[in-house]
């Protein structure tokens, strides 16, 4: 009766010693979290601090302090200055980042199709293929697009910035295929027992059941289209259809060394895409983890 008291005894000793080291070991990890989070917030920290301050706080203050009395005119200032239309900017912008990321994420969920759930000979060789375009350097399809869209006669259009959106991207086509495998086929079966096609089945069976996957490459490639300076810059030369970050670059030629404007434009320039992550991040991270689990 004492041996079994004194096991007792031990694995009471034991589950409390595991339940304190598990505590210990989730409290490390928020502390690592948190302040992973601080030093990425860091910099957006500071460029709104600066775009709030007058320009003598900025010549005599820490980049790291809060203004005294912060300029909200600054942000009035930019929005409204005559050479620089930040409303048209943001406009174009938003027509140019919401077509591609349509196009992207439905040509790479159809593209992904086939190499995911169809047989026919010479797949595996072609999904390589497709993966080896992935290592082209952008520098070296650069001129060659350049005098294919000039034949075209579609340099300063907005064309060639959307048109190839349409065309599939082989990372995303990849996703999109990584994460089909991942889908039962018997769901393929039973609907084509039904009499469904292809179309049919990609449609109403495994786009209902892609959309964290979707959702990942939508917000990637919203991001990616937002932020994009060298494709915009060679391509558009009109001002009106200049998208915001051509036009950021341009207000901080005017503004000289102004910096509380040009950092109150850097502020409208990546509010939106901080949003749009906050919105949709539990399904931007469910889709890169089944993903990557598979």
């Amino acid at each position: 009766m004492d041996r079994s008291q004194n096991d007792a005894e031990r694995w009471r000793k034991a589950a409390a010693r595991g339940r304190i080291v598990e505590r210990l070991g989730r409290a490390g990890l928020a502390v690592v979290l948190v302040v992973g989070s601080l030093l990425f917030l860091l910099p957006f920290y500071v460029m709104v601090a600066i775009s709030l301050k007058t320009p003598q706080e900025i010549s005599l203050t820490s980049p790291w302090t809060w203004p005294a009395e912060p300029q909200w005119g600054n942000y009035v200032y930019v929005l409204t200055h005559p050479l620089v239309s930040f409303a048209r900017l943001f406009l174009n912008t938003a027509l140019i980042s919401g077509i591609v990321t349509v196009g992207v994420t439905l040509s790479s969920a159809l593209t992904a199709y086939p190499f995911a759930r169809m047989r026919f000979r010479g797949r595996d060789r072609l999904f390589i293929l497709l993966l080896a375009t992935m290592m082209l350097p952008g520098a070296v399809t650069m001129i060659p697009s350049y005098q294919l869209w000039a034949w075209l006669r579609w340099i300063d259009t907005w064309l060639p910035l959307t048109v190839p959106a349409f065309l599939g991207a082989p990372f995303f086509v990849f996703l999109c295929r990584q994460f089909m495998l991942g889908i039962p086929t018997e769901m393929d079966e039973a609907a084509t027992l039904e009499g469904a096609g292809d179309l049919r089945i990609f449609w109403q069976i495994l786009v209902p059941n892609m959309k964290p996957v979707l959702a990942t490459v939508a917000v990637f490639t919203l991001v990616g289209t937002w932020k994009d300076v060298l494709g915009p810059l060679l391509i558009l030369n009109s001002p009106e259809k200049q998208t915001l970050e051509l036009g950021l670059r341009t207000f901080q030629t005017l503004s000289r060394v102004e910096w509380q404007y040009i950092m109150a434009g850097a502020v409208i320039a990546v509010l939106p895409l901080i949003v749009i992550f906050i919105a949709a991040q539990k399904v931007f991270i469910k889709g890169l983890s089944l993903t990557g689990g598979k």
